[in-house]
């Protein structure tokens, strides 16, 4: 899903499946922008509202939202996104009704008052006749009635984790880029106080007075390369007692991001095996382990491995016993993907894969296969060890006391 300004500029993007290619919006723009100069025969023509193009089917709007403006969408693109979570799942539409999303969207819309210029398109493909005295039509977001506040605060931290392994599992290089997120409905702006850990160093172990303590046993347990915070956070005691104190603004921002590339444990551990077992056949072998604790469990986890272009074939047999699990042979990628509806922590999965070849040996066939890539989601489980020690609420009235959630 994408949404793009007059000029094509991407303002919304939500990449569901990571399934088509990069430059998509850019061959949308184009393709719809000048549909009739590029068509023989259809000059002044407008493009279709389904179209394909390069394999990738395209489906566009655009005169449903009428006078939506950029200026409006960009000063919107949270509630934007928040509504985009709860519409679609995965490329799947779920729920457009009106009384459901009033429900689960928190974020309160921003009007923007501004008059289109006279001979200017409100609309971003073609002429809006309709007046643009207002930016913005009624939200499918409600106002809280007068009285009613929804005073609760949110704190989560969301972490990427990138890892290269060799082919005998040993790990070659790794980095966390992570942000600390906030969600914040609390009424009257008050400042809050959020403690991190406090043998949390930051920087290099000449400019950190922890950082001489990292991997020797000493007090430090978490160095980050570097972080950056919001505009409201106010970090006069963040040297002293990694305390961040601030007026959060409402809706959804990010506190905090931060990335490390210093030694922590990888949260699974991938093994791969390949021989070439006669002539026109080599089997592969690969193993999965999950390293974090038993009391966690992944979901969404998703292991793809390019094979040799030799390959005509993949027939994948998963062990004894091992359920919640498929395969699949992508042919025109020459790809091979295992799919997992769960991993528990501390368990080992393997997988044995039986390749037909065009050829009777293929030199250097290890080198044709992977990298193996996997992606996945632990909830309640951050590799870097960060961690928010309290969320306090400073200078509340006598009896206010927001729900706080961590």
């Amino acid at each position: 899903v994408v949404v793009l300004s007059l000029r094509g500029d991407t303002i919304i993007s939500r990449n569901y499946r990571d399934d088509v290619p990069k430059n998509t919006a850019e061959t949308f723009f184009r393709k719809v922008r000048f549909w009739g100069a590029e068509t023989e025969g259809r000059s002044g023509e407008s493009a279709p509202p389904v179209f394909n193009s390069d394999g990738v089917n395209y489906y566009h709007i655009k005169d449903y939202c009428g006078t939506l403006s950029e200026d409006v969408i960009r000063k919107n693109f949270i509630l934007v996104y928040e509504l985009l979570d709860e519409l679609i799942d995965f490329g799947y539409g779920q729920n457009t009704s009106t009384e459901y999303l009033k429900s689960y969207i928190f974020n309160e819309p921003l009007t923007v008052t501004t008059v289109a210029a006279p001979g200017k398109s409100a609309s971003i493909f073609a002429p809006n006749t309709r007046s643009a005295a207002a930016a913005t039509s009624k939200s499918v977001v409600e106002k809280p009635k007068k009285g009613v506040t929804r005073d609760e605060i949110f704190v989560d931290i969301v972490e990427k984790v990138s890892v290269t392994f060799n082919a005998s599992g040993y790990l070659l290089t790794s980095a966390i880029d992570g942000s600390i997120k906030m969600k914040s409905y609390l009424s009257g702006n008050p400042d809050i106080r959020v403690a991190l850990n406090e043998d949390l160093a930051v920087g290099s172990t000449e400019n950190s007075p922890f950082a001489g303590d990292y991997g020797k046993g000493g007090g430090v347990s978490l160095l980050l390369d570097d972080c950056n915070f919001h505009s409201c956070a106010r970090l006069k005691d963040f040297d002293a007692d990694r305390t961040i104190t601030l007026t959060p603004p409402d809706g959804e921002f990010v506190l905090m991001n931060y990335r490390t590339t210093h030694e922590f444990k990888p949260p699974f551990k991938i093994y791969t095996a390949v021989e070439e077992v006669a002539p026109y056949v080599a089997e592969l072998v690969i193993k999965v382990r999950a390293e974090f604790p038993a009391s966690k469990n992944g979901s969404n986890v998703v292991l793809k491995m390019p094979l040799p272009k030799a390959t005509t074939r993949a027939s994948c047999h998963i062990g004894p016993g091992q359920t919640g699990q498929t395969t699949e042979w992508k042919e025109s990628t020459k790809e091979i993907q295992w799919s997992f509806k769960k991993i528990s922590g501390g368990s080992d999965h393997a997988l044995r894969v039986k390749l037909t070849l065009s050829e009777e040996r293929v030199p250097n066939i290890k080198r044709e296969m992977g990298p193996v890539s996997l992606s996945f989601t632990i909830a309640m489980y951050n590799v870097s060890r960060l961690v928010v020690r309290y969320l306090q609420i400073l200078n509340k009235e006598k009896g206010y006391n927001p729900y706080r959630w961590v």
